[in-house]
């Protein structure tokens, strides 16, 4: 069985009930989840051996935090226990043209106060095929992203193939700063996930003729996106998720993914949203999935694409399907019919 390790920050996730606004909220669902712990979850469900690193309190928040990656299979050995507090997000669910909102109470989290020195990458990646993590986690600190610079390091020298998702945010630093530390952090990523934006806002490599606040991608414009992604850095594979928002509630979805020579389109779904957060970490985790299984490029895009279509129906961070039901909807059953 291929091993995985995925590297991140893990945080409380608070949501008001329904579709209420937070100024309206008396109460609020608590579950967990994170871009990296997120992917770990979905690779464990289709029976892949993923282990999620970390660092968390060694209080009850923290347990619970980790007891929420047990709970599928995910190996927690390597979550370093320490720190104060665990990292929360509160998340407003949008309706029709009002969009979501997340907002983060995470400064200082146990991962924030991480150093080299917390993780030992020579142990951690013995035995291990793939890596992950997410442009999220250098966001948090400079001492973050060194922790990642040395991973990757790491990881190269045990030979284990690196994979990032550029998943920029806003919230947590500048298109500038993103740009200098994941250039550097690049160099070592063999597959570069994106979403429609993160090429522009990280590395200012942008695709013709698209406006993503009117819902509009130039599937074609994305072909020059991700070979430009691929001579800077020598990615052997990109990908990149296309969404298409019609509203906060239905979305197109698809995806295009480069392997050095051509480019291969997933087929569009129509999607009506039960919750988008992580739609793109169940993406990567089907990407990375379909790699593993040795998966051609056209099958990979689909499989990758399918998961995260699937997820979006789904509430909470994790992308509670298994592969089966992902081959199904890849194989083209997208109606929705009971099964009985």
């Amino acid at each position: 069985m291929a091993r995985v390790i995925t590297f991140g920050e893990i945080m409380l996730r608070l949501v008001p009930e329904g579709y209420l606004r937070f100024v309206q909220a008396d109460s609020y669902e608590a579950t967990y989840g994170g871009g990296e712990a997120n992917v770990a979850v979905s690779l464990a469900n289709y029976g892949i051996d993923a282990a999620f690193v970390t660092k968390l309190p060694k209080h009850e928040i923290g347990q619970a935090a980790i007891n929420s990656l047990r709970k599928y299979g995910v190996d927690t050995s390597w979550i370093v226990r320490g720190g104060d507090r665990v990292g929360i997000y509160y998340m407003e669910k949008g309706a029709s043209q009002r969009p979501s909102k997340v907002i983060y109470d995470r400064a200082g989290s146990a991962i924030a106060t991480a150093k080299n020195t917390d993780f030992d990458w020579k142990q951690i990646f013995e035995g291990v095929e793939w890596f992950h993590f997410t442009g999220i986690t250098p966001a948090l600190n400079d001492d973050a992203a060194a922790i990642c610079l040395e991973a990757c390091k790491a990881a190269k020298e045990a030979g284990v193939t690196v994979s990032c998702d550029l998943n920029y945010r806003n919230k947590l630093w500048s298109k500038e700063k993103a740009g200098q530390v994941m250039g550097e952090l690049c160099k070592y990523v063999d597959v570069c996930i994106a979403n429609e934006e993160d090429a522009s806002d990280v590395f200012g490599i942008k695709a013709a003729n698209t406006d993503v606040t009117a819902g509009t991608v130039n599937h074609e414009g994305y072909k020059a996106v991700a070979k430009q992604l691929a001579e800077r850095f020598g990615f052997s594979k990109v990908a990149i998720t296309l969404r298409e928002s019609i509203s906060a509630n239905d979305n197109n979805w698809s995806a295009m993914l480069y392997d050095g020579n051509d480019y291969y389109f997933s087929k569009k779904y129509k999607m009506h949203i039960v919750d988008r957060v992580g739609g793109g970490d169940s993406f990567g985790g089907g990407l990375i999935c379909a790699c593993l299984n040795g998966y051609d490029a056209q099958a990979t895009i689909e499989f990758a694409v399918a998961a995260s279509c699937l997820k979006h129906s789904i509430e909470g961070d994790f992308n509670m399907v298994s592969m089966e039901e992902v081959q199904k909807l890849a194989g083209g059953d997208a109606s929705g019919r009971v099964q009985r």
